[in-house]
């Protein structure tokens, strides 16, 4: 019960599955949750553990709010409950032109993205103001500040979430919760492996660090975003982009 607890939403893959490691090797215990990638988080928590961390892999959909329901009451009954909450469950989308996309797929995406962080975010905070600390952190995208072609679902539910994070760092600031946005460009994951060759060299050509990011970049600003050192910053935006967006 001593040590604090990360709940990573998505944890099993890609930047959860480097968040889960580099948290744990904070010192927290990592809740890693997942919905179908069973054998990863068993897999990654076994390393976790075996490397001296502490592990936990918990499946739910965190678009289902009984599930939502369930894992943190284990996490509350078994281990005090939630201390650092990193949203990053990845939301699928449709990826069309405004003028030929229907209102369906575009909502699909808003409602997906906005319904899971709200709630898993209001249950932990609600732990969180009677410990006295929190941080929440959401992963969002460069793509809400920086649109691209036939993004618009994502961009703007990215939007939307970057908006939601500024309301939560107005109001829970008092109770010692921050809440902050880290907001990634092209990330090297399995998820992004297919993407042409050419496009990935342009990327680079035009991002003054002249390479794309690991997935450990991302996991080292939510470590520190998530770290007693951060308590004074909350409410902003963070991307880890190699400075191909500039803001």
């Amino acid at each position: 019960m001593s040590k604090r607890n990360a709940l990573i939403t998505g944890g099993a893959r890609g930047i959860g599955a480097a968040t889960s490691k580099a948290l744990a090797a904070e010192g927290y215990r990592v809740f890693i949750n997942y919905v179908n990638s069973t054998q990863a988080a068993e897999e990654l928590a076994a390393e976790i553990n075996a490397a001296g961390g502490e592990a936990v892999p918990v499946q739910a959909d965190v678009r289902n709010d009984d599930q939502i329901k369930a894992m943190f009451a284990m996490i509350d009954d078994d281990f005090g409950g939630v201390d650092v909450l990193v949203s990053n469950a990845n939301m699928n989308f449709t990826p069309k032109p405004f003028l030929e996309q229907s209102w369906d797929e575009f909502s699909q995406k808003l409602n997906d993205e906005l319904h899971a962080s709200y709630t898993v975010a209001q249950i932990a905070a609600t732990g969180m103001k009677e410990k006295g600390f929190g941080r929440l952190v959401f992963i969002s995208s460069t793509l809400s500040e920086d649109p691209a072609p036939s993004f618009i679902a994502h961009g703007v539910a990215k939007g939307g979430l970057d908006s939601f994070s500024k309301y939560l760092a107005q109001e829970l600031g008092p109770y010692g919760i921050t809440s902050n946005i880290v907001a990634p460009g092209m990330v090297m994951t399995d998820a992004t492996a297919g993407a042409p060759q050419e496009f990935k060299d342009f990327l680079c050509s035009i991002t003054p660090t002249g390479r794309l990011a690991q997935p450990e970049d991302v996991a080292n600003t939510i470590r520190y975003l998530t770290s007693e050192a951060s308590g004074h910053i909350t409410g902003t935006y963070n991307p880890v982009c190699g400075g191909a967006y500039l803001q």
